[in-house]
């Protein structure tokens, strides 16, 4: 889904796929995001790398990213940016 903008963040819905061959973020049809990530989904592996895959992606902090909604789900919002929002 396309990022919405809030006071120096940018959120984005993303989809994520765990267990995979590799972690990378691609980009499908209208700005949508799919992280795939190799981390299992046990005990919040996944949701960290989810967001060193997606710091690496957009080259900021990994302090810079957050998960914001969707901590046990494959679909979430994830925050980038300074705004705590």
């Amino acid at each position: 889904m396309l990022p919405s903008a809030a006071k120096g963040a940018v959120k984005y819905t993303i989809k994520v796929k765990t267990n995979a061959k590799e972690n990378t973020v691609q980009e499908g049809p209208g700005g949508e995001l799919r992280v795939l990530v190799k981390a299992p989904p046990q005990e919040g592996r996944a949701n960290e790398a989810v967001i060193e895959t997606l710091a690496a992606h957009f080259k900021v902090p990994k302090s810079r990213v957050a998960i914001v909604g969707g901590f046990k789900s494959k679909t979430k919002i994830v925050r980038l940016g300074d705004c705590q929002c």
